[in-house]
């Protein structure tokens, strides 16, 4: 467990000295990125080791991982953040322990997380996923909704009990316009989230950005990078 702390320790260092010199590079404070530790198919002592090592936001992307890693860390100081695609059938379950949903990318989900919420008692941060690979109207390869549903999408979620729109969350794509393109992506993301600000001014949260990508998010404004494998290590293969 010490090695692991240790490496966990000294990994995280790697990635502070990474979002200090693309903030410095960008002329941001470091104060204005929040880093996300994505954790998931790793266990919760590793969870317990990131909170003893200051990690307050960790996110998961499957509700049968992170619902019981969630329960065996709920006496720990953090915001679990889920960032997968997520079917209606696992929103009872995400909405009893999740503080924000990054992947919010239909009408019928917001939906299904209101109720959720309001049964659970509690208030859900909302990000809209945005594919910047659909921009057709359809969803993209990896989830998300095309740019121009924004708008109704925002507005479902601020007028939903139990929910509140907090912004915007995208993955690079792999296909489309902007794919290999990931600062371009970015900034494309920052122009919907000035957009969505005329109408929502407390929707400032832009999540973008993992291991391979963050400088290019940082640089472009994001509020929040989401990190995995740069801290945790490879991912062991799912069965």
């Amino acid at each position: 467990m010490t090695d692991r702390r240790t490496e966990l320790a000294a990994n995280l260092a790697r990635v502070e000295e990474r979002i200090v010199s693309a903030c410095a590079a960008a002329r941001r404070a470091r104060e204005e990125v929040t880093l996300i530790v994505v954790t998931k198919t790793y266990p919760a002592s590793d969870v317990r080791l990131l909170a003893e090592l200051g990690v307050r936001h960790v996110a998961e992307n499957r509700d049968q991982d992170a619902a019981p890693k969630a329960a065996d860390c709920s006496d720990l100081p953090l915001s679990w953040h889920f960032v997968g695609q997520l079917q209606t059938n696992k929103v009872r379950s995400v909405a009893g322990y999740a503080h924000v949903v990054q992947s919010v990318d239909r009408p019928k989900l917001v939906t299904a997380l209101s109720a959720a919420a309001v049964n659970a008692g509690r208030e859900l941060g909302v990000l809209v996923q945005i594919a910047l690979d659909a921009e057709s109207g359809e969803r993209g390869a990896r989830g998300g909704a095309a740019p121009e549903q924004l708008a109704g999408l925002a507005e479902l979620v601020a007028g939903s009990p139990g929910l509140r729109i907090d912004g915007l969350m995208t993955v690079a794509p792999l296909a489309g316009p902007f794919a290999g393109r990931e600062t371009a992506a970015f900034e494309r993301l920052l122009e919907l989230s000035s957009g969505l600000r005329v109408n929502h001014p407390a929707a400032t949260m832009v999540s973008a950005g993992m291991s391979a990508d963050l400088e290019q998010a940082v640089a472009a404004g994001a509020t929040h990078v989401r990190v995995g494998t740069a801290v945790l290590g490879v991912r062991p293969r799912l069965g």
